[in-house]
């Protein structure tokens, strides 16, 4: 067996893979201050459905891939480890000044993030190269051994080592990290030129600090986890998720603990692209609405997009992940007044303690799922199957006290607007990732998952003019899901800044065979074989003088012929996508700013099963009927409900319509029908346009 376990703000989801195809999903609530107690929960559940001991259980687990949190919500409240810093004099004070570039440019009161490492800790180091790596200034070791001291007099638990133009040579770097590994044993370290070895300096420092900053918290983490896993007899393998897509083991996450930050959602795209393909797509758009965030991805020919500038609270880091776009709206996502009177929903969040007023467990405030309840697109006795009976009187009365009285509103029309607002939201969330970056959303099938995705999926397409939508079977547990179907990942970087009509081939060749090494070196430390490897490479590229560069996707056969024309023959239409614009015409040149490579090790993936054709008559799976509001026609109808366990590959449910499951609900409006596909997932489309997306189904 193999579990896929996310975890999240409010669940901790799990998926449970056989080796015949069939999965089971599992959902516990998410312990924040010991993540590995909700972990060690959820495999209890598992054991118990079987009637098995969890000793017994786990011995029959082959792999467990894991995506964890710990790391983000470190950043989110500050609370890594204390972390001092070595980099050149003159410079410490990076950290703050950044790119010098005001992120809100009229908002004269917007001051400054707060850097992760204080001025006190910042050492400046008497030493200096050029761009080309030659020595200007010897590295003065006394000022890396008076360093030294100031740290332990502080008790600093993690160093972080960065200099001006290391990744050129990292002579530097190199010997002032000796320096504190045989003065400060055990210390967890980052060296930059190790980490990031690329050009811009803020993003560099920027991630080499994020890395020593988490880097003790998620080691202990891991430690903890597979000393727990050990004691139970799990004898697997485990895995941890990166942000970039791709999984690593834990000894190398613990090394590279910058990795893992704002993995949680990475595993979303990966789990959309098995679940399109199977239709026929090569692209899609993925959103994931759990208890606390909307996340939203953009996948293209089966590739999702990456990023190397992305950020967390802020501060930049500079490693290769998804480009997603996370918005604070989630089922536990709060109601609130603003002081103009408007209507907002989130950023803040109930949680998963004490949570939305229904849960009964202490929540005030009430929260999206509170409106879900009123407008009927939950059952309050079947929630997770019946095991969190919601109170409807107590969502009713929070939300006329705190937001409904205040709009001189009715209950209904206070949480039908919570819905409004909440959807807009997330349809903002869409656009981000698609209109943003030049592509259009109408273009791509919108794969919607998340325990309260399906709910406020009709009304996001609606508002984006998506005409097909699909819900996974596991869209309650999608990451989960997608962390089985990820495979191990390296990605390396090396800056060679030079026109294309001064590049050094055999220099451009052998920095390829130099990342290719490592990255094989990595791989077969997590047992991968030789002919499970793949490589990706890529390209940073730019006109002269611009300040942006372009990542651009190149062959193997390209780089092994340095035949630069084909090189840069991508370049000039992803820029023009990107910005509107290409100077291939006027002849402008072309300059290549860093040289990237991706070492994929491909592992098994869980199997889909396929069901038997069972008609278009949903009826052995009608419920009965309940009272819902359609946001359409402004009002509540009597609409039919069915149960999603038992509708079959072929059942046609026309909307206005509720399909039940114990893990999520989805809420079908009046425009849209439902086919249920050979692999028990749902294909929601357009009545008006069912000829062109009903054959992809039934195909």
């Amino acid at each position: 067996m193999k579990i896929g376990i996310d975890v999240g703000g409010t669940f901790t989801d799990f998926l449970l893979a056989e080796n015949d195809g069939t999965s089971s999903i599992y959902k516990v609530l998410s312990t924040p201050r010991d993540p590995s107690v909700g972990l060690l929960n959820g495999l209890r559940e598992m054991s118990g459905t079987r009637k098995m001991t969890l000793e017994d259980f786990i011995k029959e687990v082959d792999i467990i891939v894991h995506g964890t949190t710990v790391t983000t919500n470190a950043v989110l409240t500050y609370t890594g480890a204390k972390t001092g810093l070595l980099t050149t004099k003159g410079l410490r004070d990076a950290l703050e000044m950044r790119r010098g570039i005001r992120e809100e440019q009229y908002n004269n009161r917007y001051t400054n993030v707060k850097p992760l490492v204080p001025r006190y800790l910042r050492q400046p180091i008497e030493e200096r190269l050029d761009y080309k790596g030659d020595v200007i200034t010897d590295l003065v070791e006394e000022d890396v051994r008076e360093a030294v001291q100031t740290f332990r007099e502080e008790n600093v638990e993690a160093v972080a080592i960065c200099f001006m133009n290391s990744f050129a040579n990292k002579t530097h770097e190199e010997q002032a990290a000796e320096i504190i590994r045989k003065e400060m044993p055990g210390k967890y370290l980052t060296v930059s030129a190790d980490l990031l070895p690329s050009i811009r300096f803020y993003d560099r420092i920027s991630t080499t600090v994020l890395n020593s900053y988490v880097g003790p918290i998620l080691k202990s983490y891991l430690l903890s986890l597979t000393s727990k896993l050990d004691d139970i007899g799990f004898s697997g393998v485990l895995l941890i998720m990166q942000s970039n897509g791709g999984v690593i083991s834990p000894d190398i996450a613990m090394d590279n603990a910058a990795v893992t930050l704002l993995s949680g959602p990475a595993a979303g795209p990966v789990a959309g692209i098995a679940y399109t393909s199977i239709q026929g797509y090569d692209d899609c758009i993925t959103v994931d609405m759990g208890g606390t965030s909307f996340d939203a991805a953009l996948i293209r020919n089966r590739t999702p997009l990456i990023t190397t500038e992305g950020e967390i609270n802020r501060l930049r880091l500079a490693l290769p992940m998804l480009g997603i776009v996370t918005v604070g709206a989630g089922g536990g996502s709060i109601g609130w007044i603003d002081e103009g009177g408007l209507l907002r929903m989130g950023p803040q969040s109930a949680g998963s303690l004490p949570g939305p007023v229904c849960y009964d467990c202490g929540g005030k405030k009430p929260a999206c799922t509170d409106a879900d309840l009123i407008l009927g697109y939950l059952d309050k006795d079947f929630f997770a199957g019946g095991k969190i009976p919601l109170n409807y009187e107590k969502a009713r009365a929070a939300i006329k006290e705190q937001i409904a009285d205040k709009l001189n509103y009715s209950v209904e029309e206070a949480a039908a607007g919570m819905y409004s607002v909440i959807n807009s939201n997330m349809a903002s969330g869409v656009r981000e990732v698609s209109v943003k970056r030049g592509f259009d959303p109408r273009e791509f099938p919108l794969v919607v998952a998340g325990g309260a995705g399906p709910i406020h999926a009709c009304e996001i397409a609606h508002e984006l003019e998506i005409p097909v939508i699909i819900i996974p079977k596991e869209s309650s547990i999608f990451c989960a899901a997608g962390m089985l179907m990820s495979d191990l990942k390296h990605d390396f970087v090396r800056t060679y800044a030079a026109s294309f009509d001064e590049i050094d081939i055999e220099r451009f060749q052998k920095l390829f065979r130099e990342m290719e090494a490592e990255g094989n070196r990595l791989l077969s430390t997590e047992k991968i074989p030789s002919e499970r490897i793949e490589y990706r490479f890529a390209l940073d590229l730019r006109y002269v003088k611009q300040y942006h560069e372009v990542t651009v996707s190149v062959t193997r056969e390209a780089v092994e012929k340095g035949n630069l024309e084909s090189l840069v023959t991508g370049f000039h239409p992803e820029h023009n996508r990107l910005y509107g614009y290409s100077l291939e015409k006027e002849g402008t040149p072309v300059e290549l700013i860093n040289m990237r490579l991706s070492c994929i090790g491909r592992t098994d993936k869980p199997k889909f099963l396929e069901e038997d054709f069972d008609g278009a008559d949903p009826a052995k799976a009608f419920k009965g009927t309940r009272e819902v509001y359609i946001p359409s026609a402004r009002k509540f109808q009597t609409i039919n409900v069915y149960d999603g366990f038992k509708l079959g590959y072929g059942n046609m449910v026309d909307g206005p319509a509720i399909i039940e499951q114990v893990n999520t609900s989805t809420f079908v409006t009046p425009d849209y029908r439902v086919a249920s596909d050979r692999y028990g997932s749902y294909t929601m489309y357009l009545k008006d346009r069912e000829e062109e997306f009903k054959g992809r189904v039934f195909k």
